[in-house]
């Protein structure tokens, strides 16, 4: 069970991880703000407006330390949802880790890390796909050796169905996506058994009920095969197909926004007889407004509910055998299928990315279904039926105005206090690193350690790398 605790200041998630802790969590995720998830320090002028709008404002090494004051990292499980920026936010949480007497190979969590789908739905991308990949395998390899039990990739769907894919392009696109990783590790001379096992997805959950559970189902028997048949994986723990669920954002009215709990409860119970091991619930305000503690607590019981008293989880798989479930899953199965045989003669998914393939795909999708939608071929509940005269309220979280200048005061303060000199050293070092095939994760734990901040670290690698520029349109 997870819900959200990233927003505005490292002390404000601080505190909602501990407001969670407290009523029965279990799992903690961590969403950042903008700047964070695309390389920008705080006090950066491209960051202005945007300092923990969308989540937590992480810079520096103290901004994780805050974070994570009072919490044991031996005792929960953190999952990041950070991509462009995975491997210096990784290696952060790894330092706190240090400072709290923890072993790393006691840490359990993951980081999200799954760069393809930014190119196709999302955008918080930085560096070209290439180098991007490379930093993905970093961390596969390097948490292989060093870090156990951390999940290393969570290859998502979440996005790309939000930006309007079906079902079952969900299921091709992210099992394509997985593809190209496990490909790009095998190259970097990894056996796939090796880190396989530590590969989990992120998938969407809609409001088509049996849709949606047949849906978990495909998907699970083609990764089984994709990593037996293509991959030629021996160990049964690398063709298991372990999955984070989050019921849908793109699903949530502003209008009526109560119906929210009702779709958002459907959702979810179709993610757990679906079979997913993870589960996050979004608040029923989230179709407007970052959600506040009440509505987040709400979700949060509402699977609390499903786990403990509706008995739903007694059996793995409790609607296998049904005719309807069982003829959805070979249909979706069938469908996925012949999506991933497309993508394969495009030249694998990196080629069927950068030709516009997949972003035209959803986009077809998520016009077709806007149509639907305005025809009143598909009813949305207080949108486009059964409406009401009632104005649209929301119970908004203002960021607080003095966030940016004080976050650029201690930047300030941080860069006056630190050794200029070793900071000076540690960037020399890693663009030596960054422009050879050298893993970059010990430099960059190194580099953290010594109070660089993430948006000097992303300048090096800009420099080396460059930027993504997408060349072309819909």
């Amino acid at each position: 069970m997870r819900q959200y605790a990233g927003f505005g200041t490292a002390a404000e998630t601080n505190r909602r991880y501990q407001y969670l802790l407290a009523h029965g969590q279990t799992g903690l995720s961590m969403a950042f703000d903008l700047p964070t998830q695309i390389g920008y320090d705080s006090d950066d002028p491209l960051a202005r407006g945007e300092v923990g709008r969308v989540g937590v404002a992480i810079s520096s090494l103290a901004d994780m330390e805050r974070v994570f004051k009072g919490i044991p990292l031996d005792q929960v499980s953190t999952s990041m949802t950070i991509n462009a920026t995975a491997p210096i936010l990784l290696a952060l949480y790894l330092v706190v880790a240090n400072q709290q007497g923890v072993p790393w190979s006691k840490l359990n969590g993951t980081v999200q890390n799954d760069i393809l789908k930014e190119y196709s739905a999302r955008g918080t991308y930085i560096f070209p796909p290439t180098p991007s990949l490379r930093l993905v395998a970093d961390i596969v390899e390097f948490c292989a050796k060093e870090v156990p039990g951390w999940n290393t990739i969570s290859v998502g769907g979440y996005h790309m169905r939000e930006a309007g894919c079906t079902a079952a392009q969900e299921i091709a696109f992210t099992l394509a996506d997985g593809i190209a990783y496990v490909q790009t590790c095998i190259e970097r001379g990894l056996a796939v058994d090796s880190f396989a096992p530590r590969i989990a997805f992120f998938f969407n959950c809609h409001s088509n009920f049996f849709e949606e559970v047949a849906k978990f189902r495909a998907a699970r028997r083609l990764w089984a095969h994709i990593l037996r048949e293509k991959f030629g994986a021996k160990n049964e723990r690398s063709m298991v197909l372990r999955f984070h669920t989050q019921t849908a954002g793109s699903t949530l009215t502003a209008q009526q926004p109560d119906n929210n709990i009702v779709r958002t409860t459907l959702e979810a119970l179709a993610a757990v007889l679906g079979g997913t091991q993870s589960l996050h619930t979004n608040g029923k305000d989230e179709g407007s407004v970052i959600p506040t503690e009440e509505s987040a607590l709400l979700a949060l019981r509402t699977q609390q509910i499903i786990a403990h008293e509706s008995g739903v989880t007694t059996e793995p798989d409790p609607l296998g055998g049904s005719y309807h479930v069982e003829s959805l899953t070979d249909r979706l199965e069938q469908q996925a299928r012949d999506q991933l045989h497309k993508i394969d003669n495009l030249g694998g998914m990196l080629k069927a990315i950068e030709s516009g393939y997949v972003r035209r795909e959803i986009y077809r999708a998520a016009s077709k279904h806007q149509q639907a939608v305005e025809a009143g071929e598909k009813i949305i509940v207080g949108v486009n039926e059964y409406v009401s005269d009632q104005p649209l309220k929301a119970k908004s979280q203002p960021v607080d105005p003095r966030l940016e200048p004080r976050r650029r005061r201690e930047l300030a303060a941080l860069r006056k206090k630190r050794n200029a000199g070793k900071v000076k050293q540690c960037l020399a070092t890693l663009e030596k690193a960054a422009n050879s095939p050298e893993n970059l994760m010990p430099v960059l734990v190194d580099c953290v350690k010594s109070h660089v901040t993430l948006g000097e670290i992303c300048r090096v690698l800009r420099s080396v790398f460059g930027e993504h520029r997408p060349s072309h349109s819909i």
